[in-house]
């Protein structure tokens, strides 16, 4: 009897030792893609889930998470501490553990450096995020690459960028989140056609997501039914009226969106609290078909 106790202590203090045994934790890597399409090297913070490098063979669900104008591809962790809401939702079970990448598209120089995730006179960006972003994510890290395990987000620019995207790739994503999204732009007739901030506004005016609704056939809104809609505006956010613009006309062609709009502006304080709603809306519609 007394053997059988003692065997049973060492059973359960084993089990105690695997059981306390931590995952390694989540961690940013920030690796550089070569883009021949760009002509340059672009910067992309990675964040890789806890116990990422102790999963062989497990694939994850993947996130671009966008930036806005004037901000890098370090803005969503040193600005909107994202590490720290992934690591919280995930701990939590309200996110799956997933790959989120966050690639360079801008620079604080607006004027005078590129900004924007299109294709424009001299910097085909689009181009490079298909082309050459995604495939080279995909090879290099444990990722599921389908439309199925596979959304993109963003904030103002990048929020915009994440609508277009999803529009124009619907087969891509399974859900898009737009948090105060560059929807639509006016600017001057009469600007310095060489001043980077026009022609970034100019080429979010001909990429209208607002437009491209109102304008599609009804093949292209049955893609655009694909995917997973969200948006969400502060209700003091100088591009509210867009983001209520865009969500009309897709009230209006049958594409069903999510909306919200909360107390707030056009501050990372709002994008903060949006990301904790983001991430599992995109965990939530991984592996959904439609």
């Amino acid at each position: 009897m007394k053997k059988s106790l003692i065997i049973l202590v060492l059973l359960f203090a084993v089990a105690t030792v695997a059981w306390a045994q931590p995952l390694r934790n989540s961690e940013i890597r920030t690796e550089t893609v070569h883009s021949e399409i760009l002509g340059e090297d672009v910067l992309v913070n990675v964040y890789l889930p806890v116990g990422y490098d102790q999963s062989a063979s497990q694939l994850y669900p993947s996130v671009y998470l966008l930036h806005g104008l004037t901000d890098t591809y370090t803005a969503w962790q040193e600005r909107g501490q994202m590490k720290n809401v992934a690591d919280q939702l995930i701990a939590a079970e309200e996110a799956a553990r997933m790959i989120i990448i966050m690639p360079n598209a801008g620079d604080p120089d607006f004027h005078h450096k590129w900004n924007g995730y299109f294709n424009m006179p001299g910097r085909r960006y689009e181009d490079f995020f298909f082309g050459e972003l995604i495939p080279t994510m995909e090879s290099r890290f444990k990722i599921q690459g389908d439309k199925q395990h596979r959304a993109v987000m963003g904030l103002s620019m990048g929020g915009g960028g994440c609508t277009v995207y999803s529009q124009r790739h619907p087969d891509m994503f399974s859900s898009c989140y737009a948090m105060s999204a560059w929807l639509d732009s006016t600017y001057p007739q009469d600007a310095d056609p060489e001043d980077k901030y026009i022609i970034v506004a100019k080429s979010v005016h001909e990429h209208s997501a607002i437009d491209f609704v109102a304008n599609a056939d009804e093949a292209t809104l049955a893609k655009l039914r694909t995917v997973k809609w969200f948006i969400d505006c502060g209700d003091d956010d100088y591009l509210l009226d867009v983001s209520l613009k865009f969500y009309q006309e897709m009230r209006k062609h049958n594409v069903r969106t999510e909306l919200r709009v909360r107390d707030g502006w056009h501050f990372w304080e709002y994008w903060h609290q949006a990301l904790r709603l983001a991430l599992p809306f995109a965990t939530r519609n991984f592996g959904t078909k439609e």
